[in-house]
């Protein structure tokens, strides 16, 4: 009896072996192969896979045709035949001529960290922004390799690596592909042109813009949600926010500002996912202050951080004021705690703590200010009266003859873009000060 062309498939669950290189490149690129895969254990589990063992291979260099030696390959099939794996999950990219052949060799779907990493922004993307981005991403990942991944979808129908655009896709030949590429790009530079309009009026409006940037997990969302009562996404596992959400912070002297969550950042970043978000990841461009929340309980503290610091450079962000926030300090053991810098510029907190998100907003607002300024005003000039309710708050201002000398708490940030405008009127310190 023939099967009914409108009969649905039957969705396998994906049980996956993972499987990791290691190479003098990978060494001598600074990489830690064992913290990379389990960060791998981790993405897998996020995306709903069940890891049943995971494998890992020294070699000199990478095997240009399965990635791993040809008899690491046939350990693999038999470990998978043992355990009743369908996946092989791979910690390194794959090309599409190694995809094909391992899919010969192993009769699996075979899924690299970058296709993973792309299933779970698929299943977290919610906004019409984050879909577009995603499916952008994955179209451009996929459209080198369309020769690999003929089988994946047909043996198996459905799981990881085929989320998001869907399994049309992969049925498609390469010029529909890039239609649809040139088609997202049209449609995310829209969204992106809506999005610079609204910060764009927030600069004007001199709205302070405040971003929240950290390796994926590090309690970014917590923190915007204990600071805004934002009703924003908490959950313990990787990438849980994918779209930005922005929310109003009130400071301890009544001024408020704009707090906007970012992506988590993580190593090995898909350089396609860093192109496609980058108009979202760009809310760091434009902060007037980050807040760079690190996982103080994490044993890679220190690697996280400089995943980070990588990301905002190649952003260009590296160089904006940071304000360090070393979060989860109540899962901290004493002497995590010990070895945690204790310099200017940083803060040991838990975003569960109100004294501590207290401390957060007093040191926001300490980090904006740059200080009581003077400025001697011609009473002709009320044009520039704007500027000094734009530079900062105003907090005292006395009539002296034909002048008004205002004194002004002064935001640091607009000061530095608006201050010029006053730089002719500005009363010195040592004038100040002995009309005081």
């Amino acid at each position: 009896m023939s099967k009914s062309p409108y009969e649905t498939k039957t969705i396998l669950p994906d049980r996956a072996v993972l499987v990791s290189l290691i190479t003098t490149e990978t060494k001598q690129a600074g990489i830690n192969p064992e913290y990379s895969l389990e960060e791998l254990v981790q993405l897998a589990e996020t995306a709903g896979v069940e890891v049943t063992d995971v494998m890992t291979q020294n070699r000199e260099k990478r095997d240009p045709r399965y990635l791993i030696g040809k008899g690491k390959v046939i350990e693999l099939r038999e470990r998978m035949d043992h355990q009743g794996a369908n996946t092989a999950i791979f910690d390194q990219e794959l090309s599409g001529a190694q995809v094909r052949n391992l899919e010969e060799m192993l009769d699996a779907k075979i899924i690299d960290r970058t296709q993973l990493i792309l299933d779970i922004f698929a299943q977290r993307a919610k906004t019409r922004e984050g879909i577009i981005q995603v499916e952008l991403a994955q179209l451009t990942y996929l459209l080198p390799r369309l020769a690999g991944h003929g089988k994946n979808l047909s043996r198996l129908g459905g799981g990881i690596g085929t989320r998001g655009p869907g399994e049309s896709k992969l049925e498609t030949d390469r010029r529909h592909i890039r239609r649809r590429i040139g088609e997202l790009k049209r449609q995310l530079e829209e969204v992106t042109r809506h999005r610079k309009l609204h910060r764009s009026r927030r600069r004007e409006t001199g709205v302070v813009q405040l971003a929240l940037v950290g390796y994926t997990n590090a309690g970014k969302s917590t923190l915007l949600k204990a600071l805004t009562a934002a009703d924003v996404l908490v959950e313990n596992r990787l990438f849980a926010t994918l779209d930005p959400t922005s929310r109003v912070m009130e400071l301890p002297g009544g001024k408020e500002v704009v707090l906007t969550d970012t992506v988590g950042f993580i190593q090995n970043l898909p350089h396609d996912l860093v192109a496609a978000f980058r108009a979202t990841l760009e809310e760091a461009n434009e902060a007037d202050l980050l807040l760079h929340v690190v996982d103080a309980s994490s044993p890679m503290r220190e690697e996280q951080m400089e995943v980070v610091e990588g990301i905002l450079d190649d952003l260009g962000a590296g160089a904006k004021p940071q304000l360090i926030l070393y979060n989860k300090i109540d899962l901290c053991a004493p002497e995590q705690l010990e070895m945690l810098p204790a310099a200017k510029g940083s803060m040991k907190i838990s975003a569960l703590n109100e004294l501590d998100l207290e401390r957060i907003r007093q040191a926001v607002q300490q980090e904006l200010s740059g200080g009581l300024r003077s400025f001697r005003i011609p009473a002709q000039r009320g044009d520039l009266t704007p500027v000094l309710y734009r530079i900062g708050d105003v907090v005292r201002q006395q009539f002296e003859e034909e002048d008004i000398v205002y004194s002004v708490d002064v935001n640091q940030g607009d000061f530095d873009k608006y201050g010029y405008l006053l730089a002719p009127f500005t009363v010195r310190e040592d004038e100040n000060h002995l009309k005081h």
